[in-house]
This record gives structure tokens, C-alpha cells and sequence, in this order.
């Protein structure tokens, strides 16, 4: 049986990357594709020394750094790529690679992270970030964006079996494609966290500092919580919010970036780690729980499919209804209430559900059902 693996792009070793990883040790025999490569050597390891194919945007002008420019030009270059002869093609797809042709005689399995977010509901939040709201540059885009919505649509509908990274994609692909999908969750490295039991007397947020984390409602809150110790790891362009938020409160501690081996201690050590971001599926919470670490989240997304929280059996954590300072002091006061009946072991059994080889298993798994049932 011929292989092809689809890639969007690549150009850094992040989330879609790790599946990528898994998928080529699932299938190393599988050729591997995608619109464009400019990953940095240092980078490469994951790829086990393939290449992969490109498309024509690898050679526009000014790829190598602006190669998301050419958006509108993609779905044109995924559909060159030539598949006619694998008998299984798998996409990892958050935009435009599970647009590529296959015939009858082919079975696609595609691996949505999210359908495209800025064709789609965050459309007019896109529009406003890059300044293309009014005016001649607002007309190519919307026309852009409205042509690519048609082509998703269209494209996702040529895929044979879709599988979602989390319940809540699931729904958005219900939503935007009228298309039902099968679940399975990304891939966590699971096995570089090791579970602590002697819990010390701190909370910890550790994120990346950009408004859609809402980091800064969490240092609000502790705020108004002075006699409960936070912990914040993380840098990034909302940091200032962040520390006004925060408003100089004693309790409060901010570390900037660290090494992993710290954070990873730190992580290991917090009495709950807290989440307040509407994540697709949320790998930073699945790393918590492995060091077990109980969680405290945002209760909509993808956190919705890894954290147990009461009446569940055996519960990993708590969840707050709404993205609000009070929310989250009412969630702390509830995990306070019940943090006996949340223990280190069960977040950590509840991490195992989502390693590398779960992940590569279930993928097998279905690709032989759909194999077999043809």
C-alpha cells in the first residue's frame, strides 16, 4: 500500500508539527508533502530525514518569510499536488491541506485541527488586526475570505473520513462543513512529565502572554485573593495587561520565560495549575495533569474533553463558567472545598489517555476499519 502524508507548511516544530511526528512513525513508509518547507535545520529531526514535496509557493518571491501572504494561492497549490498514485492519503489539516484531489479508488483521512477560524467566526476579528476593515484593502479581503469559505466548504466535502482534535472542532466542523467527524485527540509527550505528590503552597499560570489566554483575568483575581500565592511563567505582548492586572499585589510572583526543566518543576510543585483560555484542545492542561497537577479551567473547548470534574469519578479539577475575575474565585473556593477528593494519581492516569502511542493507535485503528470496510 502507497502513502502520502500532507502537511500544511512547514516552518517551525510546533502543535501540527507533533502530529505530523506521529503520523510519519505510525507510517514510515508514507511520502510526505506540503505546500511549502522553510523549516530550520535544528528543526528537522521530527522528519527522520525526508524532504518533502512542495508546491509552486515555495518559489514566489519573499516565501521564506512571508509565504501566509499567499493564502488565497493555496488552495490552488495543494490541488497540483499529484496523489494519483497512493492508496492512502492522510492530511493534517488547519487550513488548506486536506484540499488535495483523490479519486474514488483512494481513501482520504483528514486531521483537522480547526477549520480555518479567519474564513470563518473570527472573520471580522481578522479583519480588524490587520487593518483591512475599510477601504479598498477591506474589499480584496473580504472577497478573498468569502471566496476561500466557498472552497473550504467545498473541499472538506471531498475528504472520506474527518477526524477532530477535540469535541468542540467536532461541532465546528458540524457547524461550518454539515459534516460529521470522528474524535481523536492530539498527541501529548506525556512520558517527559513525572507525577509529585508533595504539593506545595502555591497556584501557577504558565502561557504564552497574548489576549486570547486572558492571563490577566487570573491575576485579578488572585488579586483580591491575597492570602492564596500565584505563580506566573510566561512572556509575551499582553504581558503589561497582565501585570496591571495583577497591580503589584504581593502574593502575585512573575518569573518571565524559564527553561523547561523549571518549568516543568514548577509545574510538578503548584497545588492547581489555572487555564482561562477557550482553547481547540489545550496540550498545556494534558502536561499539568501528567505531573499531577489538578486543573483549574475555562469550561468551554477543548479543556472540556481532558479535565474530570465533579460529579465525574475520580476527578482532575474544577471548571468556572465564565471568563470573569468572580468566576475564578469562585473555582478556587470550590477546588479549596474538594481538594482532597482530587488526587495526583487520578490526573495523572487521566494524562496517560493522551500520549504519542494512544495517538498513533487510534489513527491505525481507523484507517484499518475504513480499509476494511471497502
Amino acid at each position: 500500500m502507497k502513502v502520502a502524508i500532507v502537511h500544511e507548511w512547514l516552518d517551525t516544530y510546533a502543535g501540527s508539527e507533533r502530529v505530523l511526528e506521529q503520523l510519519l512513525l505510525a507510517w514510515p513508509e508514507a511520502d510526505l508533502f506540503a505546500v511549502c518547507d522553510f523549516l530550520p535545520e535544528a528543526e528537522r529531526g521530527f522528519l527522520g530525514g525526508r524532504r518533502p514535496r512542495t508546491t509552486f509557493i515555495q518559489r514566489l518571491p519573499f516565501a521564506r518569510t512571508q509565504f501566509r501572504k499567499y493564502l488565497s494561492l493555496m488552495p490552488l497549490a495543494v490541488e497540483q499536488i499529484d496523489l494519483s498514485g497512493y492508496d492512502l492519503v492522510l492530511s493534517s489539516s488547519h487550513a488548506v491541506a486536506k484540499g488535495v484531489l483523490t479519486g474514488p479508488g483512494q481513501l482520504h483521512v483528514s486531521y483537522i485541527h480547526s477549520p480555518m477560524r479567519y474564513a470563518w467566526d473570527l472573520q471580522h476579528q481578522y479583519l480588524r488586526e490587520s487593518g483591512s476593515e475599510r477601504g479598498l484593502k477591506g474589499a480584496i479581503a473580504r472577497w478573498m475570505l468569502h471566496r476561500l469559505r466557498i472552497w473550504d466548504r467545498a473541499s472538506a466535502a471531498g475528504v472520506d473520513v474527518l477526524v477532530a482534535n477535540s469535541s468542540y472542532i467536532a461541532e465546528r466542523i458540524r457547524k461550518v462543513w454539515r459534516r460529521e467527524s470522528v474524535v481523536i485527540h492530539p498527541p501529548v509527550a506525556v512520558h517527559r512529565f513525572t507525577l509529585r505528590r508533595d504539593k506545595q503552597d502555591y497556584y501557577l499560570v504558565a502561557s504564552r502572554m497574548v489576549p486570547y489566554k486572558r492571563v490577566e483575568l487570573v491575576t485579578a483575581a488572585f488579586r483580591r485573593m491575597p492570602g492564596r500565592k500565584l505563580v506566573v511563567i510566561g512572556d509575551g505582548p499582553n504581558m503589561k495587561a497582565v501585570r496591571d492586572a495583577a497591580g503589584g499585589a504581593a502574593n502575585i510572583t512573575f518569573l518571565g520565560r524559564v527553561s523547561q526543566p523549571e518549568l516543568i518543576d514548577r509545574m510538578q510543585g503548584a497545588r492547581a495549575a489555572l487555564h482561562a483560555a477557550e482553547e481547540d484542545f489545550g496540550i498545556a492542561i494534558v502536561e499539568a495533569q501528567a505531573c499531577g497537577t489538578p486543573m483549574i479551567a475555562y469550561g468551554r473547548g477543548g479543556a472540556l474533553d481532558i479535565v474530570r470534574a465533579p460529579p465525574a469519578n475520580q476527578p482532575t479539577g474544577v471548571f468556572f463558567a465564565e471568563q470573569t475575575p468572580e468566576s475564578i474565585i469562585a473555582a478556587v473556593e470550590q477546588f479549596e472545598g474538594l481538594a482532597e477528593a482530587i488526587t495526583p494519581e487520578a490526573c495523572r492516569a487521566n494524562a496517560m489517555r493522551f500520549g504519542e502511542a494512544v495517538f498513533r493507535d487510534a489513527m491505525k485503528a481507523l484507517v484499518a476499519r475504513e480499509l476494511g470496510a471497502r
